[in-house]
């Protein structure tokens, strides 16, 4: 190292520091400067062991490019061989992680949030780096990091076919043809899903199927009801069999059946279950701490299930931990860890559910209908100040007393009652407050709507008027 070299610090905005990742509005709280220094960052870390090989990727935001090139400078100048994948869906990465070993690998995208936002995905040794490891990360920046004194190079990775290869191989040949119609959202996922249905059976259609950041169509996110309207109008038209749609970054799946009625995440997620289970009895199934009852009910005669937090990165480590070969995320996210690697991938999970039907003699919605319903809302987001919103959940706990039985706090207040649950929990991703009821009726739902709206107005905060369990 040369006399004249000075440890590099830089300081993020706290703000975009999140539980699953870094998220922030570009230009605002997010700079091709934190790009730059998380490249150096990375390249601090002691358990690296030395190798320093890291691939890279970004969505199709605007913004992605130039924060993709400020971070690649970052960790040329740490001393790390890059491989670039340039425009692609998170999962692409996540499987060339996997495929080629990468110590180090970094998604520059903004997910589902609106165009102005952006953001990183980060696997160190193929596992999330997220939470207090980004805070460890941060600290180490503002303490002072030192450039390597031989930057490392770089080269460009292609891994379409690769890639498209080991997603089309979850469907197995044999099954009847389905006509399908699929929402790209003007994803990244784009190139790779014209390459995947030219290797599937069946009739496709796609919409929306060109990459555009600024998202002309609707926002990329499939867990809001408005932004499937124009699959559910597609499917209708064309009477396909089936409706598929990516978020943003295509790590999450969105379906409507053949009637263009909406599938709720997690009864997906039981659909996909009882597929897992038919080919590997008795294993661990995961779902996340927003789904429903009926999924836990239905899957623990066949064996364990078990419950865990939300957010991709908190999932990952749940599948680890309990070596689940599948989990549910009521967001859309679902892991197949039985005959691939374990990640959130909206493509594969597609795959997957075309496979399954395909295997039914049945409709979509007749497979569903044998899996009981119960009234439900869908999740509902409360703004709450960041600095308030772990407060709140805390403040409203103590509401519930100490003799309060069947509370689980994995991740925040999932509160059982005699008629049904709710759930109160700080959102990872907003500022902002999670919250869902589910209960054995509508009038029993809304009972127990009413007793968290009133704790919740106790703590100065007020839910939005209408009945969340209109038309259930």
């Amino acid at each position: 190292m040369t006399s004249e070299a000075k440890p590099f610090r830089h300081d993020f905005d706290p703000t975009i520091l999140r539980a699953y990742d870094i998220r922030g509005i570009v230009g605002k709280t997010l700079t091709t400067a934190d790009a730059y220094a998380l490249g150096l960052g990375l390249g601090a870390l002691s358990d690296l062991h030395g190798e320093k090989r890291a691939v890279t990727g970004h969505d199709g935001r605007h913004t992605s490019p130039a924060l993709d090139a400020a971070l690649v400078r970052g960790l040329l100048l740490s001393g790390f061989d890059v491989s670039r994948m340039g425009c692609c869906a998170t999962p692409e990465l996540y499987h060339a992680c996997h495929a080629h070993a990468f110590p180090v690998a970094v998604m520059v995208t903004g997910s589902h949030n609106p165009p102005d936002y952006n953001g990183f995905k980060i696997l160190v040794s193929g596992r999330p780096f997220s939470g207090a490891a980004l805070g460890r990360l941060a600290s180490q920046l503002s303490s002072g990091v030192m450039p390597e004194n031989c930057p490392g190079g770089e080269r460009r990775l292609a891994t379409w076919d690769a890639y498209v290869e080991a997603l089309s191989g979850g469907y197995r040949p044999g099954g009847r043809a389905l006509r399908i119609v699929w929402d790209n959202s003007h994803s990244s996922a784009g190139p790779a899903l014209s390459k995947l249905i030219a290797r599937l059976p069946g009739t496709h259609s796609v919409i929306n199927g060109t990459i555009d950041g600024s998202f002309p169509s609707h926002h990329p996110d499939p867990s809001i009801p408005a932004n499937m309207r124009q699959l559910q109008d597609e499917v209708r038209r064309v009477g396909a069999d089936i409706g598929l749609a990516f978020d943003g970054d295509a790590d999450r799946l969105g379906v409507v059946d053949e009637n263009g009625a909406i599938v709720p995440a997690d009864r997906l997620g039981l659909f996909l279950a009882t597929g897992v289970r038919a080919e590997k009895p008795g294993c661990v199934i995961l779902g996340d701490v927003k789904t429903s009852r009926v999924f836990f009910d239905f899957l623990r005669e066949g064996g364990p299930v078990l419950m865990c937090p939300s957010g991709h990165s908190e999932v990952k480590q749940a599948i680890a931990r309990e070596r689940a070969s599948f989990a549910s995320e009521m967001s859309g996210h679902f892991f197949f860890a039985d005959r691939w690697p374990g990640f959130d991938d909206g493509l594969y999970a597609a795959v997957r559910v075309l496979d399954l039907l395909s295997r039914q003699s049945c409709p979509l919605s007749q497979c569903l209908a044998r899996f009981p319903v119960w009234a439900s809302t869908e999740e509902i987001r409360l703004d709450c100040p960041e600095s308030r919103k772990h407060g709140v959940v805390r403040e409203v706990e103590s509401m519930l007393g100490s003799g309060t039985a069947g509370i689980t706090r994995i991740d925040g207040l999932r509160v059982q009652e005699e008629e049904g649950w709710w759930l109160l929990r700080a959102s990872n991703t907003q500022p902002a407050l999670s919250l869902r009821v589910e209960a054995v009726s509508v009038a029993a739902g809304r009972r127990l709507y009413a007793y968290l709206t009133d704790l919740l107005r106790a703590c100065g905060l007020a839910l939005p008027a209408q009945d969340p369990f209109e038309g259930a």
